[in-house]
């Protein structure tokens, strides 16, 4: 780029998307004269996702607009719980997951949240075009796959550790949680099954240890209060306890 400059400030939650050199105060930014804002906030390394308010001198101003010789520019990242353009508060929120997600998205659905995910990478476009298709916002840690247009929403996942990350998507989208009614293999509905009924698809000892089981609608695998059913309560309450909203996904 070689035309007007301005001061580029990032907010603090934006830093790691940037250059060491960029993560400072009212930094010298060089334009090309004609790229919209969000565009030179691309170019530094953020995704459009994870950008909130930006501020021109101060006034708040749109992604479309052609930064001119001396503005000041501040980048904040976006407000939480965030607020979809276009969905209403009571529209239940459904995400998509990129690959490498996939116990995210089995937490997700533990907790009763709409969580699509493919176990086998079907591509960058195809994920894109589905997260379009069906409404659903993608969630992922590759930012080249977040700057795709057709997305219909996207966010960044900013940790490694499925923890923080479960904290971090309730977090930012607070959805209605309702723990233990979707399948987390497939995502499907769960609904109570009395013993006889999934008995053959059992083994003896279960079918001697375990009196209440729920089977999924979609895939009809069936569940129970089997050996890990305490560590998955834990992930359950203290979701429950930090941020509620438990009612209808």
């Amino acid at each position: 780029m070689n035309g007007p400059g301005i001061q580029l400030t990032l907010a603090p939650e934006l830093h790691v998307f940037a250059a060491p050199a960029r993560r400072g105060t009212r930094v010298p930014t060089t334009t090309d004269g004609v790229s919209s804002l969000g565009h030179v906030v691309e170019s530094v390394g953020v995704p459009l996702t994870e950008v909130g308010r930006i501020l021109v001198d101060g006034a708040e101003t749109p992604l479309a607009h052609v930064p001119r010789a001396g503005e000041s520019v501040e980048v904040f990242g976006v407000d939480r719980p965030q607020q979809l353009p276009g969905v209403p508060g009571t529209t239940p929120l459904r995400f998509l997951l990129d690959v490498h997600l996939g116990t995210l998205a089995r937490r997700l659905r533990l907790l009763g949240v709409d969580a699509a995910y493919e176990n086998e990478d079907i591509g960058d476009p195809a994920l894109a075009t589905r997260s379009a298709a069906e409404q659903r916002v993608l969630l992922s840690r590759d930012r080249g796959l977040l700057r795709r247009r057709e997305l219909f929403a996207g966010a960044y996942v900013y940790s490694d550790n499925p923890d923080e990350q479960v904290r971090d998507i309730l977090g930012r989208f607070a959805p209605a949680l309702a723990p233990w009614t979707r399948c987390t293999a497939c995502n499907g509905t769960l609904r109570e099954a009395d013993k006889e009924s999934v008995g053959d698809r059992l083994e003896s000892g279960t079918q001697r240890s375990y009196e209440v089981f729920a089977q999924c609608t979609d895939c009809e695998r069936v569940y129970w209060r089997g050996a890990h059913h305490a560590r998955l309560e834990r992930i359950v309450d203290e979701a429950v306890a930090e941020f509620g909203g438990v009612g209808t996904p």
